[in-house]
């Protein structure tokens, strides 16, 4: 224990020492807060005309602030964090292998596995911290909506966002073990990540088959789905601790690899 200890503090301020973390949790923010204000616009917007129309409207409800604002939000997230996590995860392992001290890291005492889960656990720190920084924008809601969102959704739904971003750091950083240079560490881990996220699109065209069932199994969108209404499901938590522990068998697998080649 104490060695991953180790390896993740180093990891931590080898991402806070490079201007990576910064730019990845800045870009973060910022892209979170211009779509939950423009969200929270078209809300605003909505709730003016549901007014307007109070002779009209009949049975019609108003327009619901979990609905309209956050849990579009949190499905935002996940499309951002197809793209961010593979930049703060490219430097994983590639950036060992290009600066020479991998071979210094495999003659350690260190087995593969305390250095894999140390450097996921450095990045899984940055994740923390980017979540909770996002949580402010919902949270800004709950204390001054008035009425505010249901909170098991909002809760729900940041409970999501740190899983699935777990998911695709783990799978982000089996990748990148596979390379030496960062740029396509990036690239590759974004195109894993996308086909993940699209891969329920031809499940409906496949009709009601095995395979459409798996490939609906598979997607983190319908997984988190549920999660981000308010709904607690066993399956997508199986579901996201299974693609950490898939990711991380990878990544040991690959380092294991270059250890012995």
């Amino acid at each position: 224990m104490r060695n991953i200890v180790s390896v993740c503090r180093r990891e931590i301020l080898a991402f806070f020492v490079s201007p990576i973390a910064y730019f990845v949790i800045t870009g973060f923010v910022l892209l979170s807060g211009y779509f939950f204000f423009n969200l929270l616009a078209v809300f605003n917007v909505m709730v003016g005309r549901f007014n307007a129309m109070a002779a009209y409207r009949g049975g019609m409800n108003a327009p619901n602030l979990n609905q309209w604002v956050v849990e579009p939000y949190y499905h935002t997230l996940l499309v951002i964090l197809v793209f961010l996590i593979p930049v703060l995860t490219m430097r994983t392992i590639a950036e060992e292998k290009r600066r020479g001290t991998f071979e210094l890291l495999m003659t350690s005492p260190l087995s593969v596995l305390e250095i894999v889960l140390g450097k996921f656990l450095g990045a899984a720190f940055v994740v923390l911290l980017m979540t909770l920084l996002i949580f402010s924008f919902p949270l800004l809601l709950m204390v001054f909506g008035q009425p505010g969102p249901e909170a098991a959704p909002v809760l729900n739904g940041l409970m999501t966002v740190l899983l699935c971003a777990l998911a695709f750091a783990a799978i982000s950083m089996a990748v990148s073990s596979f390379t030496e240079n960062q740029i396509v560490g990036a690239v590759s881990g974004m195109v894993t990540l996308l086909l993940l996220y699209v891969i329920h699109s031809p499940a409906e065209a496949l009709g009601e088959g095995w395979v459409s069932r798996v490939l609906q199994y598979l997607s983190p969108v319908l997984q988190a789905e549920d999660m981000i209404r308010g709904v607690l499901s066993i399956k997508a938590l199986v579901y996201f601790g299974s693609l950490i522990v898939f990711g991380l068998f990878l990544s040991c697998r690959a380092v294991d690899a270059r250890r012995w080649s």
